[in-house]
């Protein structure tokens, strides 16, 4: 089994620069690379509240800091969406926290569990959920969502200009035989493009339609909308937000959210009285920071991350 290796953590943590007695929410737990760097910063008098909807995990973190008792870590079982319900029931009050991160990458472990099929290079039920209550979403959208509804998922979530032609496939596949398991699907996806989407190509086409499955599985677009803005009510003056994103869909929702709550006056021209409220973050990278090329070398999966920083005004 591979090690997991945390994108840019260096970058995270100058950001973020955790202090003792401070507060943090790390709200995509993982394998917890973040969560325990900045627990050793924060010190006992500190606070990290991690959130991880994979129960596997966050019973392998919980497993891995049980004897580390120096770490004020405290881990919770929810999907970042509840962020709001989270914080009330965990007594985390508004405007208490210094930084929340959202590291929205898959962990080694997920791509590699053999119950699950994040990754196409093992064969495994086609199972795509974070959680257990969402076990066969991806069966149910691969054998029972309708051709409109399968281009839809691959054009919005994959942007693969072929996501006509393997939705068609799949649909022809399923009415001999239920789409159970990676293998099936991967065979339908290899079968049905263009034999020139396999030359000289760095990534498999197949990770995008797989990318793009787990997304809809999980609904985590919509997800992190609704996490980035209830992270602004628990966010402190000065506190920090950042985001490591490794799709184009999810750095596009970050960097809309930053820009929106940053600008000055969102008045349209017709508009005879400004009713805006001053803006609530200042953004500290006005482009993405992506990961060195020596980072790239040794951990190929930080190939496509962006990382977006924003502090809150007030």
């Amino acid at each position: 089994m591979s090690i997991h290796k945390p994108v840019m953590l260096k970058e995270v943590l100058d950001f973020l620069d955790p202090k003792s007695g401070q507060v943090f929410i790390d709200c995509t737990l993982g394998a917890g690379n973040y969560s325990q760097e900045i627990a050793k910063l924060v010190g006992k008098k500190g606070k990290v509240f991690s959130i991880e909807w994979d129960v596997k995990a966050k019973k392998k973190f919980d497993h891995l800091i049980k004897d580390k008792k120096d770490l004020s870590i405290k881990t919770v079982l929810n999907n970042f969406a509840n962020l709001d319900e989270i914080a009330e029931k965990e007594g985390i009050e508004k405007d208490t926290c210094s930084g929340i991160v959202f590291d929205l990458g898959l962990s080694s472990d997920q791509l590699e569990d053999e119950d699950r099929g994040f990754s196409f290079k093992k064969d495994a039920p086609l199972n795509m959920a974070f959680s257990k209550e969402l076990a066969d979403k991806t069966i149910e959208i691969v054998n029972y969502y309708s051709l409109k509804d399968l281009v839809k998922i691959f054009k919005d979530f994959g942007e693969d200009p072929h996501a006509y032609r393997v939705s068609r496939a799949i649909v022809f596949y399923r009415r001999k035989k239920r789409i159970a398991r990676v293998k099936h699907l991967l065979e339908i996806i290899e079968s049905s493009l263009p034999v020139k989407n396999f030359k000289n190509k760095r990534i498999h086409p197949a990770t995008v339609y797989f990318q793009a499955l787990r997304i809809a599985t999980n609904d985590e677009l919509n997800n992190l909308r609704l996490a980035l803005a209830k992270s602004l009510d628990l966010i402190k003056s000065g506190g920090r937000i950042v985001a490591i994103s490794f799709h184009s869909g999810e750095d596009r929702i970050v960097k809309n959210f930053f820009r929106e709550n940053s600008r000055n006056c969102r008045c349209l021209p017709s508009d005879l009285i400004c009713t805006c409220q001053d803006p609530k973050l200042k953004i500290l990278t006005k482009k993405p920071l992506v990961a060195t090329d020596e980072e790239k070398k040794d951990n190929p999966r930080s190939r496509s991350a962006k990382l977006r920083v924003a502090e809150k005004i007030y």
